[in-house]
């Protein structure tokens, strides 16, 4: 094994917005932990959310903070009884962010997402939220937050593995069944991969709403269209399934409007599962939940969709290489920031290579 080097590259956060590029030591693995090489880190919309200080003393709870926790690289080093996982140094590995406790009931349950010892020092971490993330050129994880990558994947669609595990259990929480007609709230990263994941669950058509050229992008990946900003794009939705309104509705924009759009285009007994996150209060019509029993379900990150969403990405089922529009090295994180900010720049998914 090379000798590793004692100091790495990291994308430092100092404060709200405040980004630099630091000489940092090179982080030790402890017990059930590996060091990993990254060789691709994507941008999310919470890195955004979180860089920007929208989630003050949660995520991050202080600064300074290394953010990043969609990535992918090869295994470097184990920490102690990593070997007995069958891990090796030399493994391609993609990561996922949440390293849960494993004991309370939520996690027994196979439900870790919601573990109910959240940021609890010692208990639970969720890498690039509430603790040291990816955006550098090693980072340490647990091994229950790794999963191998496939040789046929490269480094930076592994990057996306994990976003692409958060769009499939969407679609799980949605619960779609084979002919249902799906429509998605939001043409970003999500929601392409969403209605990906629909299909491969069965749906017989996904049906994508957005605005821009991301809504472009959806019908170049041959999903249907509706444009958010038409006339009446819950009734144009509604349409598509015979003025019923879709069977199951995933709501991936995460703004006010949206979600009660998803609501409201759902067919009587659908199913709206909502996967943004709002940065603000919303006002949503009960009376059509009740009435017409729409179901609404929370859907956060993944629950085991990692190793199951791996082949479909493996097979071209759930495309996430489409979805790269820009790479950046590290040194030029501002730069790629930005361009992710930038609704005009055409960007996607961006891609940073430490």
């Amino acid at each position: 094994m090379a000798e590793l080097p004692a100091t790495m590259q990291a994308l430092v956060v100092q404060a709200p917005s405040v980004l630099e590029i630091h000489e940092v030591p090179v982080p030790e693995p402890g017990r059930n932990e590996v060091l990993a090489r990254v060789r691709g880190v994507s941008i999310c919309g919470t890195d955004a959310h979180l860089i920007h200080g929208d989630y003050p003393g949660f995520w991050p709870p202080s600064f300074p903070f290394i953010p990043g926790h969609e990535w992918a690289g090869e295994i470097a080093a184990l920490g102690p009884n990593a070997e007995r996982y069958g891990w090796r140094v030399g493994d391609r590995v993609a990561g996922t962010s949440h390293d849960a406790c494993g004991v309370c009931q939520k996690c027994v349950e196979g439900r870790y997402n919601l573990c109910e010892n959240y940021g609890k020092p010692g208990l639970h971490r969720q890498y690039g939220h509430n603790h040291q993330g990816a955006d550098a050129t090693y980072v340490v994880q647990g091994v229950k937050t790794i999963f191998r990558l496939p040789d046929g994947l490269s480094f930076d669609e592994g990057a996306l593995v994990d976003p692409a595990s958060i769009a499939l259990h969407v679609a799980v929480r949605g619960g779609v069944r084979p002919g249902d007609t799906v429509a998605i709230t939001g043409a970003g990263t999500i929601g392409l991969l969403a209605a990906d994941a629909a299909l491969a669950m069965g749906a017989a058509r996904s049906v994508v709403v957005g605005r821009g050229y991301r809504l472009a992008k959806a019908a170049a990946m041959g999903f249907d269209t509706v444009d958010s900003t038409g006339a009446d794009p819950v009734a144009e939705v509604r349409s598509r399934n015979g003025g019923l309104g879709p069977d199951v509705v995933l709501e991936c924009a995460g703004v006010p409007e949206m979600v009660n759009a998803a609501l409201a285009m759902a067919r009587r007994g659908g199913r709206v599962a909502a996967v943004g996150i709002p940065t603000e209060g919303v006002t949503i019509n009960l009376q059509r939940v009740v009435l017409d029993e729409v179901e609404l379900v929370g859907s956060r990150a993944s629950a085991g969709e990692m190793r199951r969403v791996l082949p479909l990405v493996e097979q071209g089922r759930v495309r996430v290489a489409e979805l790269i529009t820009h790479r950046f090295p590290l040194a030029r994180y501002q730069q790629a920031i930005d361009t992710f900010n930038d609704r005009t720049s055409g960007a996607i998914k961006i891609i940073v290579n430490p």
